[in-house]
């Protein structure tokens, strides 16, 4: 008896043509049984009626990092700004953003569990922190490297200190900020995958909820990493929109 009723649910699993170990809802509505039965390595059957699941986590996913990204690239160029002007912030600020950077992102979402709750808000605060340190010192980076000759040429043409920075330093800064930028989002995509360990969702989820089958990893992954690739190249079209000067070549 102990003997049947262990072998139960193994049973109804190999009736409905699902490997032994692989959950129920992986093996509805899939024309690949022996594909699925014996996981192989991509059943293009299967991900192609149940691709349905991942649409929700992926526009998930895409909206958390895009406000998380949001988020940190408006604090980073405020931080970056106010440092730029009171230079003696720029160590202990990046002092802060390192730190903030090199928390694991895990302890990360735990830590603000009891703060912020079980949801979106914790894994937005978290991923935008890490956001920061990249941005931030890349903005610092671009303005540092804007030729004195520019500004000699600003301030020539009476000029402020705040209009040489938003006419002059700033447009100069952009593909060194663009450049932080689009590091800090493929690395946010990445990690909004943990997200889900915070109740926010996103392809994480349909992800870990089983690992062990190969199409469920290359799917959620293989989407993870076209939304990386996506908003990459969209981020540097932009780039190249807002830089026309640095298409134009020498005669």
């Amino acid at each position: 008896m102990l003997t049947l009723a262990a072998k139960a649910p193994l049973l109804v699993a190999a009736a409905n043509g699902c490997a032994p170990g692989l959950p129920a809802n992986f093996c509805h509505q899939h024309s690949e049984t022996s594909c699925v039965a014996r996981n192989g390595f991509f059943c293009a059957g299967w991900a192609f009626d149940n691709f349905d699941r991942y649409t929700g986590p992926f526009f998930k996913h895409l909206w958390i990092v895009v406000i998380s990204v949001a988020v940190g690239f408006t604090l980073a160029l405020a931080l970056a700004m106010l440092s730029h002007r009171h230079r003696w912030l720029i160590p202990p600020l990046t002092g802060v953003t390192g730190i903030l950077y090199t928390v694991p992102s895990l302890a990360f979402f735990f830590l603000l569990l009891p703060i912020t709750g079980f949801g979106t808000d914790t894994a937005v605060i978290a991923l935008s922190a890490y956001t920061l340190q990249i941005i931030y010192r890349n903005i610092l980076a671009g303005l540092a490297n804007v030729p004195p000759e520019a500004k000699d040429a600003g301030r020539g043409m009476g000029m402020t200190e705040r209009e040489l920075l938003w006419r002059v330093e700033l447009p100069l800064a952009v593909p060194e900020l663009f450049a932080g930028l689009r590091i800090a989002t493929v690395s946010t995509v990445a990690i909004a995958t943990l997200a889900f360990f915070a109740g926010a969702g996103g392809l994480g989820d349909p992800l870990y909820k089983d690992i062990t089958f190969k199409t469920n990893v290359i799917l959620a992954g293989g989407l993870a990493i076209l939304m990386a690739v996506t908003l990459d190249a969209l981020l540097l079209g932009l780039q190249r929109l807002v830089t026309p000067w640095r298409r134009v070549r020498p005669a």
